[in-house]
């Protein structure tokens, strides 16, 4: 930069106005360029959103002046005035461009002011052409621990970068599952299996380019890493055996988000979330279940909904022998088929109607027994049973039905 002011001072007015030209005439060409980019590419508006299209044109205008002056100092004399004008000019359109990305297209402010921070100093300092020495100084800065060497510059290097790449992990996972689990052509399990892959792919490409970064053998670590790895396996078998299990799960497709499960010692609920590690059951009181994946392996379990929603449900009640069950069975199946959530019909199966029949004679009176079905679980929200329930002792009532009641003959022996 300096060499850059000595030559405009020397520098006849032909010359100034010449480099002048070039540094504008450049700017000219790069507008044309961007205007006809953003013609070209008006169908994507709906893809991409209106400012976002509208803001390609002044960052694409920067971006092409920049490309144009890279050419310009390429073709140029080393000591030329021409050349040190585009130079100068490249810096300054080098801290426009960091500025309007970093500002309107990371949504992070504190990461955005991150980079204007740092950047932006860079290109100064490479502009004025101190940046060599600003390392050299960080690089004065050493501690040594054993056949380690540290210095400040590797350390703010390897801060600086660890914070915007996993800011980059983080978004990248966000947004990549979120576009998975919007893809209407795949079902539940497949949009969490690719889910799951890409945000382990995130986080094993995250931590190489930090291993990178930190100058790391990777051959010298994949030898240590594996012996690590097989102390921790044996110290971490459930973890590992919750992991597989969790592959195995997604992949087979066995357990599906919505699945109503219910375990071997009783308990049940609706899976809400599936992951590596676990799985999330919600019960109808509002409480989460999380289920270790080896469980559906290592235990049985009953999955209500995962190739057919449609259930049976059953109802016992007791009548008076002396009850007429010619005028009462009619009856009930016109009360089960009345009920919104009970499937009935003629178009039914008739193993699929709403049905009555006798299962059996009690002491105290005859055994019946209700079979309806519902597409839903009778629980929570479909509560079909107390509905029928209720439905029925009104039935049994308005129509002189009677409910059997324990009844003992006392004989006195002389």
């Amino acid at each position: 930069m300096q060499a850059f002011f000595d030559q405009l001072l020397q520098a006849q007015y032909h010359d100034v106005m010449s480099s002048l030209a070039l540094v504008l005439g450049t700017g000219v060409i790069a507008l044309l360029l961007a205007l006809v980019g953003r013609v070209l590419t008006r169908r994507l508006t709906t893809v991409w959103g209106t400012s976002l299209h509208a803001n390609m044109l002044s960052v694409g205008t920067l971006v092409f002046w920049f490309v144009l002056l890279a050419f310009s100092v390429a073709w140029s004399d080393a000591e030329s005035l021409m050349r040190s004008w585009a130079v100068a000019g490249q810096s300054l359109l080098a801290i426009f461009i960091v500025y309007k990305l970093a500002y309107q297209w990371i949504p992070a402010k504190n990461l955005a002011r991150l980079i204007v921070y740092s950047v932006v100093p860079l290109i100064l300092l490479n502009s004025l052409g101190l940046l060599s020495t600003a390392i050299a100084t960080l690089d004065g800065y050493a501690l040594d621990l054993g056949n380690i060497h540290i210095t400040l510059f590797d350390v703010l290097r390897v801060a600086y970068f660890g914070v915007i790449l996993f800011w980059l992990g983080r978004e990248s996972n966000r947004v990549g599952k979120k576009k998975i689990r919007q893809q209407k052509n795949l079902d539940s399990s497949t949009k969490e299996i690719i889910a799951k892959l890409f945000e382990v792919g995130i986080f094993i490409v995250v931590a190489l380019l930090l291993l990178n970064i930190l100058g790391i053998n990777l051959t010298t670590l994949a030898v240590v890493g594996g012996a690590v790895g097989v102390g921790i396996g044996i110290g971490l078998q459930s973890i590992a055996s919750n992991f597989i299990s969790g592959l195995i799960i997604l992949l087979d497709r066995s357990l599906s988000i919505g699945d109503y499960i219910e375990l071997d010692d009783g308990r049940s609920g609706t899976i809400t979330e599936l992951t590596l590690r676990a799985a999330t059951l919600e019960t109808f009181d509002g409480k989460d279940i999380v289920v270790p994946n080896d469980v559906f392996f290592t235990e049985t379990f009953t999955n209500w909904t995962h190739k057919n929603k449609k259930q049976r449900y059953a109802i016992n009640f007791n009548v008076a022998y002396s009850t007429d069950l010619d005028r009462l069975f009619p009856l009930v199946k016109e009360m089960l088929a009345e009920h919104p959530m009970v499937m009935a019909g003629d178009h039914l199966p008739i193993e699929e109607r709403p049905d009555i029949e006798i299962c059996g004679f009690g002491d105290n009176g005859i055994d019946l027994l209700i079979e309806f079905w519902m597409e839903a679980i009778d629980d929570g929200p479909n509560r079909v049973g107390g509905d029928l329930l209720y439905s029925l002792w009104k039935l049994m009532k308005e129509n002189g039905f009677e409910f059997p009641f324990p009844q003992r003959e006392v004989r006195l022996l002389k």
